[in-house]
């Protein structure tokens, strides 16, 4: 049957939110707003139903007339817009020929030039201060260890094996990226007009991140990590100075800790950037630092500040820095004064991701003060808007037609405080369109990963189809979620999972107490991190009827040996090595506690996850079968960790296999209240 012949028979349009209504949904993401606040180049990202993957296109809007005009992006993807100083030509990505290059355009002629024509994508774009040139990052690759070869005497036309795959790295594959082929990322500049990019960088190190120009051009300014154990010390790193001409390079600043995304001020006398003092914790907030350009008389600007501020850039007089940081769920740009007093000049940005309600966005600031953003809320994803003196403007509106057909579910803000220490824990219900007040519905637990990352009242697509379906929806930030101070994320540390587990139990009471949540229909799932704790949970207790833990860490003895963070899950998140504390191990990990699990578990993963590798999944899965727990594996083909949601088509059926799972043990619950609430 078509799907003409199926809308015909309808008796009228559909209002729930389903899975074939991700492919119409787009958000907005990198706005750069021109030296004079009059334009706004976005990247408008929307899912494209032929291709099953959201596209990048580049936008401009008129701030004053909000007028929109697409730049780059109809043939192939473009991203990376950043303006030239002059604000005539804009500089970005794209794969309009088949592959990354970099890309000017002309903006008065619309004229648009390739300028390079390089083996691997370009990144951290920065002009120079006086429009010739810009610079960017790149992968260059080498050909790695060698050991022997195969035998030379191959006949014409024979069909060998491949050749064999040799690593000497210690993190040897990365999620997203898989297998590492051998190089190392390298600072480059070409001229504004095109010719062959000269390479300034090299060494076996990783040259890159943001770049700053020194405002006479003769200098860049980067963060990497340049020391020789830099494989098995990776939060470590220091802020640099590249000498352009010369290639000379000397570092600026010299601790035990990642100082980084260094950011020069206009008239060239600091040096703005972020960095910590590595005490070997898990989770540590940023500090913002300003210096001298010779790297003297360091001043840590945010000492007293418990917030963790990123995605740094100067006013235009040199007086502050404005700063993206996170507060109870929520992100807001602050403008942080070289006395250390801050002033919020935006609030509401959101653009965390589609899937689920994570804390996110983007801002760039014109030398007037308008702070172009990227902000949404509950029901709606990402929109550029533009602050100006206190007022706040959306210049989008990407999913109006969606929005108004659909009935998407409203979101209510709920606290409770953990049965352990009376701590505050916040969460979000997202509740069943056209929910009766008084009426109770089944509860889906669903918590976030990181562990150190926040929920809060953003658009995401799980919680719509979830709540589409007749659940209520409860995101919680227990102990560990950032954005609460860095003392309540290291409430987590060597410590994880744990308490975090009362925490969340707390807040599922308090929604049972409200009259919302059926306390006879609980189900439990979560993601990364919260596939960790969703395993935890039905490890204590019987409570929920159905559970579905994705991509978790099962076993920390095997996730800190096989997954792409080595270096980092042992000593930072542990606190020793596995041979040396192997209790301290089994101790944290789901699996200790499969012998106490009765709740049947759907355990759904990645299957080129390198973060949580599948191994992880498999053994849980393994393990709850030879128990007799009702159990099923759900692997998603093709998807990396970070890109488990990144397909439409499987982000939808991902949730619709947790839904079908949840509704197959929602044994007991009244039907009829469920239709009543959903109407």
């Amino acid at each position: 049957m078509s799907a003409s012949s199926i809308g015909s028979m309808r008796t009228g349009p559909d209002r729930m939110f389903k899975g074939a209504d991700l492919f119409d949904l787009a958000m907005a993401a990198d706005p750069q707003i021109s030296a004079d606040g009059r334009h706004i180049a976005y990247v408008r990202r929307s899912n494209d139903i032929m291709s099953d993957r959201m596209k990048s296109a580049i936008w401009l809007i008129d701030t004053e007339t909000s007028e929109e005009t697409p730049l780059a992006g109809q043939n192939g993807d473009a991203f990376s817009p950043r303006w030239s100083p002059d604000g005539k030509r804009l500089a970005y990505v794209s794969t309009q020929d088949g592959t990354a290059q970099l890309w000017v355009r002309w903006m008065d002629e619309g004229e648009a030039i390739r300028l390079t024509g390089l083996p691997a994508s370009p990144g951290t774009l920065a002009w120079s201060p006086d429009g010739r040139s810009i610079a960017y990052s790149m992968l260059v690759k080498d050909e790695g260890l060698k050991l022997g070869a195969a035998p030379d005497q191959k006949p014409e036309e024979a069909q060998w094996a491949e050749p064999l795959e040799i690593y000497d790295l210690l993190t040897y594959r990365a999620d997203g990226e898989g297998y590492i082929e051998p190089g190392y990322e390298k600072i480059f500049v070409v001229a504004a007009t095109g010719g062959a990019p000269r390479q300034l960088t090299f060494g076996p190190y990783h040259d890159g991140g943001p770049l700053s120009w020194s405002p006479d051009g003769t200098t860049l300014y980067f963060g990497a990590n340049r020391q020789p154990d830099w494989q098995t010390d990776p939060v470590d790193g220091e802020i640099w100075a590249l000498d352009v001409a010369s290639g000379r390079l000397a570092a600026l600043t010299n601790r035990d800790g990642p100082d980084q995304a260094p950011s020069v001020s206009p008239d060239g006398r600091l040096i703005a950037y972020l960095g910590f003092d590595d005490v070997r914790r898990a989770y540590e907030h940023h500090d913002l630092y300003v210096m001298n350009r010779d790297g003297s008389g360091i001043r840590n600007l945010t000492a007293e500040w418990d917030y963790d501020p990123g995605n740094i850039m100067w006013d235009a007089a040199g007086r502050a820095i404005y700063a993206q940081y996170d507060v109870r769920g929520e992100t807001r740009v602050a403008r942080i004064g070289l006395d250390g007093s801050v002033r919020d000049v935006a609030e509401g940005l959101s653009g965390g991701g589609l899937d689920r309600p994570y804390t996110g966005g983007s801002f760039s600031v014109s030398d007037k003060g308008l702070v172009a953003f990227t902000g949404g809320t509950s029901a709606r994803p990402a929109e550029v808007q533009l602050a100006r003196g206190g007022n706040t403007r959306t210049l989008t509106d990407l999913n109006s037609t969606l929005r108004a057909v659909k009935a998407l579910a409203p979101v209510r803000k709920i606290t409770a405080s953990s049965s352990h220490d009376g701590i505050e824990i916040d969460g979000w219900l997202t509740l069943p369109p056209g929910y009766r007040e008084g009426s109770r519905v089944p509860l889906i637990l669903e918590i976030h990963g990181g562990p150190f990352a926040a929920y809060g009242p953003h658009f995401a697509t799980d919680n719509q189809l979830y709540a589409a379906a007749g659940y209520a929806v409860l995101s919680a930030n227990p102990r560990g979620s950032t954005s609460y101070g860095e003392a309540f994320a290291n409430r987590i540390d060597k410590a994880y999972p744990g308490d975090d587990y009362l925490d969340l139990m707390s807040i599922v009471d308090r929604a049972i107490e409200l009259g919302i949540a059926d306390p006879d229909a609980l189900f439990v799932t979560g993601g990364s991190g919260g596939g960790v704790l969703t395993s935890w949970i039905i490890g204590k207790t019987n409570r929920f009827k159905a559970a579905a833990t994705q991509k978790p860490v099962i076993n920390w003895t095997t996730q800190a040996l096989t997954s792409d963070g080595p270096a980092v899950f042992g000593p930072y998140w542990i606190g020793s090595q596995p041979w040396e504390d192997p209790v301290a191990y089994w101790e944290r990990s789901p699996l200790s506690l499969v012998g106490n699990v009765a709740t049947p578990t759907l355990v759904v993963v990645g299957s080129e996850d390198y973060r949580t590798p599948v191994s992880e999944a498999e053994q849980y899965y393994t393990a709850l079968r030879l128990r007799g727990v009702p159990t099923a594996l759900v692997k998603v083909p093709g998807a990396s960790h970070g890109g488990f949601a990144a397909r439409p088509s499987q982000s939808a059926a991902k949730a619709s296999a947790i839904l079908a799972w949840f509704d197959k043990y929602r044994l007991g619950w009244a039907p009829s209240a469920v239709g009543a609430a959903s109407q």
